[in-house]
């Protein structure tokens, strides 16, 4: 079955891709732009969020760069990035709290939004202390996110985890530089990133270009 990824090298994207890369197949790559070709009807079929990234798998859309991530470890296990189901545990909890609590928190934060102490309780997230404190634990009680292996959880945890500490929504602690630094050498996150900074140059230049009339 043919693997599309519908996505932007500037976007959630990148963790896609690299998961992809991780389970090493072909794939087609489809690239949007954000407010037009990713608004257009065909792609509104594949995602009426408008969003990216999406992939199709033979007949199959997924959304959602942690369903991606969670959906390509089992539909390739030859990749061995999902653990025995018994095992998996940790795996979903971490994996999707980094899309739900840690996503919330750092939207919350990035709007400026402050929870009143006694409102905490009315979303999931708690307070932006607590989400670090988990993520924290959660990335040291293991030498990856799941156990001793690394997984497709890894993917999403660790992109996640380096973009909010790049950008200081996350402290630059001693626990998420160790964590970071187990995983950001893999060799496909490298060709990931080849591939989508390649993307950027391009894009870039060919911006310059017609700006300068050429």
């Amino acid at each position: 079955m043919t693997l599309v990824l519908y996505t932007h090298p500037m976007s959630r994207g990148r963790t896609a891709r690299w998961m992809i890369e991780e389970i090493g197949v072909p794939y087609r790559t489809e690239i949007l732009d954000f407010g037009s070709t990713a608004r257009a009807p065909d792609y509104l079929a594949v995602n009426p969020m408008g969003k990216v990234p999406a992939i199709r798998h033979g007949d199959t859309v997924v959304t959602e760069t942690a369903a991606i991530c969670a959906y390509l470890a089992d539909a390739f296990p030859e990749a061995g990035l999902a653990p025995p189901l018994p095992d998996r545990g940790a795996y979903y909890r971490w994996l999707f709290f980094a899309a739900g609590p840690i996503e919330a928190a750092a939207a919350n934060q990035a709007l400026g939004v402050d929870v009143p102490a006694d409102k905490r309780g009315m979303v999931g997230y708690g307070s932006m202390e607590a989400v670090v404190a988990a993520a924290q634990s959660a990335v040291s009680a293991t030498p990856f996110i799941a156990g001793e292996r690394f997984s497709a959880a890894d993917v999403y945890v660790g992109a996640s985890i380096a973009w909010m500490t790049q950008f200081g929504i996350f402290p630059k602690t001693p626990a998420f530089t160790a964590y970071w630094d187990r995983i950001k050498d893999r060799p496909a996150l490298q060709r990931a990133n080849g591939i989508d900074d390649a993307l950027i140059a391009e894009r870039k230049a060919r911006a310059d270009r017609e700006t300068k009339g050429v």
